[in-house]
């Protein structure tokens, strides 16, 4: 998109985040050549939230909520839980803090780690909030010998095991002599 002015100024009214960026001006007259000269147009607006998504993370692991805000000049990040601000250096509990992200990351998730977080993005013309929530999720141990398709016994305290995909070989040989 350009913008056209035969006069010496070039006035954008209404301009909005999207028209930010560099601006060629070039004045020429019949006694010299035509002077070019660019120029970069900032245009400032409070944070907005683009992204921020609850996570769900089993008891015992790690687990990040992320908080995305666009600003300019850039947004800074503050966290709060149950309208109190955490601090950076909590135990278990680590900020970081990019111009347009922000990550509050738990390497340990325990039970009272669950809930809603509000995310602050504030610069010099405003602030913006949003709620994330980190909830649990349950989650079962799989070993080589337990998974989708084996079949354990236990006898009197003892297991034995056997395949349980056996079942599987006579439907298999079937599907395929229909397919022919």
């Amino acid at each position: 998109v350009g913008f056209v002015s035969e006069d010496e100024y070039l006035e954008i009214q209404g301009i909005t985040r999207e028209q930010s960026g560099d601006y060629e001006c070039s004045a020429s007259n019949d006694v010299a050549a035509p002077v070019v000269r660019r120029v970069k147009v900032t245009v400032n607006y409070p944070p907005y939230i683009s992204e921020a998504k609850g996570t769900g993370v089993p008891v015992g692991q790690k687990g990040t909520l992320q908080c995305e805000a666009s600003a300019v000049p850039s947004a800074e990040f503050q966290w709060y839980k149950d309208d109190k601000r955490l601090i950076e250096g909590k135990k278990g509990v680590k900020v970081e803090n990019r111009p347009f992200l922000s990550k509050l990351i738990f390497f340990n998730v325990s039970e009272h780690d669950y809930g809603n977080y509000t995310c602050v993005a504030s610069n010099k013309l405003g602030h913006t909030n949003a709620s994330i929530t980190l909830f649990e999720v349950k989650t079962t141990a799989l070993t080589p010998w337990k998974g989708p398709g084996a079949v354990s016994e236990v006898n009197n305290g003892t297991s034995s095991r056997r395949a349980g995909c056996i079942w599987l070989l006579p439907l298999l040989v079937l599907h395929l002599l229909l397919k022919f």
